[in-house]
C-alpha cells in the first residue's frame, strides 16, 4: 500500500528544494558546501513519520551537514533521471545509497511515473498478451498490479519478477557508476535478502525483489557495503516514538521504528569514521 508523503500530520519535514531538482526532499535544507553526507533512498531514508531518521542521526553525531535525498515510494528512477542528485551524490565526501525495491522503476512490462515512482502511469503490450484477462485501468499504483498478477497466475507472474530483477541490476549498475567518490550501499530492512530461488507465495517485503545474489552483483560497485536488519526489539517497539494522526495508523505501522533507525545510523557511523 503506498501513501502520499505530504498529506496532513502533526510532523512538519519542512520540505525544500535544491538546485535544479524537481524533486522536493526533506528539510532543514542544508548547505552543500564541503564537507557534507548525502543519503539516497526511499521512504526510509526520507524518514516518514520520524523526528530524527538515520541520516539526522548520523548528522547529529558526526557533526557534519548531512543532505537528504530521500523520497517516500522512490524508484531508482527518480535518482538517476535528476542531473543534481546524481552530481550531490558524487561530490558529497560520503553518498549512502539505500538499496531499493525493483517494482518502482520504468521496465519493459510497465512504466512509472518519473518522480513519484510508485505510480503506474501505462502497461505494455507484452504485460497486456501476457495477462489477457487483466483490465489495466483499474491500476494506478505499482504494487497493487503486482499483487493482482501474482493473484492471477504465479507461474506467468515469475516471468514479470525476472524482468524487474534485471531491470533493478541495470540501474544499480548504473546509479553507483555514476557516483564517482566514495560510496555506501546500504540495506535497511526487516529481513536479510532472500537467497536466489527463495521465492515467497505473496509478491515480497521491500525491498522488494531483491536476492542476495543480486546484492552480490553490484557490491564491488560500492566502498562499502551494511547490511542492517532491524533487531525483534526494534520490530517490537512497532510504532512507538513515531509521530503521525489518526488517520496514518496503518501506514505507521509498516515503517521501521526510532530504535530501527538507531540501528542502522550506527552501523553508518561506524564504517563513514573509517572512510572520512
Amino acid at each position: 500500500m503506498t501513501y502520499d508523503v505530504l498529506g496532513a500530520a502533526p510532523l512538519d519535514y519542512l520540505p525544500c528544494r535544491y538546485g535544479a531538482s524537481k524533486l522536493l526532499f526533506r528539510g532543514p535544507k542544508r548547505d552543500l558546501k564541503l564537507p557534507y553526507l548525502a543519503f539516497v533512498g526511499a521512504t526510509e531514508t526520507y524518514g516518514k513519520f520520524l523526528d530524527k531518521p538515520f541520516p539526522a542521526l548520523v548528522e547529529e553525531t558526526l557533526g557534519v551537514n548531512c543532505a537528504n535525498f530521500g523520497q517516500i515510494n522512490a524508484g531508482i528512477d527518480a535518482f538517476t533521471a535528476d542531473p543534481f542528485v546524481m552530481d550531490a551524490a558524487t561530490e558529497a565526501q560520503i553518498a549512502v545509497v539505500q538499496v531499493m525495491g525493483a517494482q518502482n522503476m520504468t521496465n519493459r512490462f510497465y512504466a512509472v511515473h518519473p518522480r513519484r515512482n510508485d505510480r503506474l502511469v501505462s502497461a505494455s503490450t507484452l504485460l497486456r498478451t501476457i495477462y489477457r484477462e487483466v483490465d489495466f485501468a483499474d491500476f494506478h499504483f505499482n504494487k497493487h498490479l503486482l499483487k493482482c498478477l501474482m493473484e492471477v497466475s504465479p507461474e506467468r507472474f515469475q516471468t514479470v519478477r525476472e524482468e524487474l530483477q534485471q531491470a533493478w541490476l541495470a540501474r544499480m549498475r548504473l546509479m553507483l557508476k555514476r557516483v564517482a567518490g566514495k560510496s555506501i550501499l546500504l540495506w535497511f530492512s526487516d529481513h536479510a535478502p532472500l537467497e536466489s530461488g527463495a521465492t515467497p507465495d505473496d509478491i515480497g517485503r521491500d525491498p522488494l525483489f531483491v536476492t542476495r545474489e543480486m546484492m552480490d552483483e553490484i557490491t564491488p560497485l560500492a566502498t562499502e557495503v551494511i547490511e542492517v536488519v532491524a533487531t525483534d526489539t526494534a520490530l517490537a517497539q512497532g510504532t512507538q516514538g513515531m509521530i503521525f494522526d489518526e488517520m496514518d495508523v496503518m501506514a505507521a505501522s509498516e515503517m521501521l521504528g526510532p530504535l530501527a533507525h538507531q540501528q542502522a545510523a550506527d552501523a553508518l557511523i561506524e564504517v563513514i569514521g573509517k572512510l572520512r
